[in-house]
C-alpha cells in the first residue's frame, strides 16, 4: 500500500538509476514498514533551488514515503534513517560528487482512497 514520490534534480537524470534504487527501496519500505501492500512510486526529474538561485548545479533527491496511519514516529522516523542511508549508497555508488538528500516519512490522510482501472 505504500505510496512513493522520488523527486529529484534533473541534472541527476543521466546519473541516478533510479530504476535500481526503486528495486532496493520497495523491499525495504515493506519489511520497515510491515506493510503486506504492494509499493506504488512516482519518479520525477524536476528543475530544483538549492539556496536562493537557480545554477544548474545543484543536486537535490527528496523521497516522500505515504503510510496508512498508526505507525509510531518512531518506526517512521527508522524508515526515514534506512531510506535515507539507501540513497546516500546509491548516489555515492553512481559518482554523485554532491547532494542534498531528504527522507520524510507521513501518514496518508483519512480521506485517502484506492482504486485500479482494469
Amino acid at each position: 500500500m505504500p505510496h512513493l514520490t522520488i523527486d529529484y534534480s534533473s541534472r541527476l537524470a543521466g546519473v541516478f538509476d533510479t530504476g535500481a534504487f526503486v528495486k532496493e527501496l520497495h523491499p525495504l519500505v515493506a519489511e520497515e514498514s510491515g506493510t503486506a501492500g504492494v509499493c506504488k512510486t512516482l519518479v520525477r526529474a524536476a528543475q530544483t533551488y538549492v539556496g536562493d538561485e537557480y545554477t544548474g548545479e545543484a543536486g537535490f533527491v527528496h523521497v516522500e514515503v505515504g503510510l496508512m496511519p498508526g505507525r509510531p514516529e518512531e518506526q517512521r522516523a527508522r524508515l526515514s534513517e534506512s531510506v535515507l542511508a539507501l540513497l546516500d549508497r546509491h548516489l555515492r555508488a553512481e559518482g554523485v560528487g554532491e547532494a542534498a538528500l531528504s527522507v520524510e516519512v507521513r501518514e496518508l490522510a483519512g480521506s485517502y482512497r484506492l482504486s485500479s482501472v482494469r
